[in-house]
């Protein structure tokens, strides 16, 4: 079985583990109603996708 040689040391482990970050989701532009909207996604104010209209609202 595998031991290590020497202990990682403190400072070490924790910049590897402090490497660990969320990021902000790829937002772009409606072309139809110009809000803001996930990329490749419908978009939730106008129903649009694509330049077609994909949910009709009632």
């Amino acid at each position: 079985m595998a031991v290590p040689k020497r202990m990682t040391s403190k400072s070490k482990t924790r910049s590897r583990k402090a490497n660990w970050k969320l990021s902000l989701p790829g937002l772009s532009e409606c072309p139809q109603c110009h809000e803001l909207k996930l990329n490749h996604r419908v978009c939730k104010n106008c129903g649009y996708y694509d330049g077609k209209r994909v949910i009709t609202k009632n």
